[in-house]
């Protein structure tokens, strides 16, 4: 807990004084009654009114402190904690193409992949993570951050007929996800920047070739690590007819060669996962990766909590003037 206006902290100083007199000067104003010799009361009881008369003193000193600390403003901490943490930056690239309905992988490409993602930012919470999608043009849905709650539910919106309703343009552009991903992390500070690319298919689209934004992305020390989704040879495809969602074979076709070149071309690693199994081992993988120090800043809003004290205070101030004017009062 901290104080807002710490310099009435030095009224605490009065109470010593206070306590001073109390102990040599007041007893002195008491009335008293003069006898010849005390003997005779020597076994005399003394009364439980004389015991708690200090509890008065007790109640005003605690009173006076508690109204104290009041005027210093106690408040919770402070709004601003920086801290140093070891992580590093990393773009999501995520392929949203029609392709990605497949169900290969269950409930089907895109959502695996959404899944095992969101499992593997919530496992590196020191990490600036953000996140690109692209079909057949690219886009960034979230730009690097810690704030890892709003990115997951970022990626959680993203769905999976995105390119199928015509929000974006369907095909497979590698190389412009790839470019997109690559132009959040150019300025990036940090010792170790990566891209993870998921795609299903081959690059049909885009005005950058996928070699050509590896070798951008290695001009920034950018690693990229490819990860190529979906069976071997056919998977089951959702096509909606007259009588229901139909299923038909579709072939699968990843370029296995160029996500392998644009991995080895930036000093990365390319896999292959063919169920959900083999993607959540992936991630598990790439999340051996070095990490480096990265400077963070959290903001927390700032409360008042004096309302306690000033309560504690009435409450002594309150019952020293009830027993004053009671139990302990004075006859003249």
């Amino acid at each position: 807990m901290e104080f807002a206006n710490k310099e009435y902290l030095f009224l605490l100083l009065l109470v010593v004084p206070y306590l001073l007199w109390y102990l040599l000067y007041s007893k002195k104003s008491e009335p008293t009654m003069r006898v010849s010799d005390s003997y005779a009361y020597r076994f005399a009881p003394v009364g439980w009114k004389v015991r708690l008369m200090p509890l008065q003193v007790l109640l005003r000193v605690a009173a006076f402190v508690l109204l104290v600390l009041v005027l210093a403003r106690p408040q919770t901490r402070n709004s601003w904690s920086n801290r140093t943490v070891e992580g590093i930056d990393i773009m999501l690239a995520i392929d949203v193409s029609t392709s990605m309905l497949a169900e290969d992988l269950r409930p089907n490409r895109l959502e695996a992949a959404k899944q095992v993602a969101s499992e593997f930012i919530s496992g590196r919470p020191d990490d600036n993570i953000g996140l690109t999608i692209f079909a057949g043009e690219s886009f960034t849905q979230c730009p690097m951050t810690t704030d890892h709650a709003s990115l997951i539910n970022l990626l959680q919106n993203v769905r999976t007929d995105i390119a199928a309703r015509g929000q974006i343009q369907d095909g497979t552009a590698i190389g412009m996800g790839l470019a997109n991903a690559v132009s959040r992390l150019k300025d990036s500070k940090a010792k170790s920047k990566v891209v993870i690319l998921l795609t299903d298919g081959s690059n049909n689209m885009g005005d950058l070739s996928p070699m050509t934004s590896a070798e951008i992305a290695r001009s920034f020390g950018i690693r990229v690590y490819t990860i190529g989704v979906g069976t071997n040879k056919v998977a089951p495809y959702p096509i909606m007819g007259a009588g229901g969602v139909q299923y038909v074979n579709l072939p699968v076709e990843i370029d296995t060669e160029t996500l392998a070149d644009i991995a080895a071309a930036t000093d990365g690693d390319f896999y292959r996962a063919t169920n959900t199994n083999e993607l959540h081992n992936i991630y598990k993988e790439i999340d051996k990766l070095e990490k480096s120090k990265l400077n963070v800043t959290k903001f927390s809003k700032r409360y008042d909590a004096f309302m306690p004290f000033a309560a504690a205070a009435a409450i002594a101030l309150l019952l020293e003037i009830l027993l004053r004017i009671t139990i302990f009062r004075k006859l003249p």
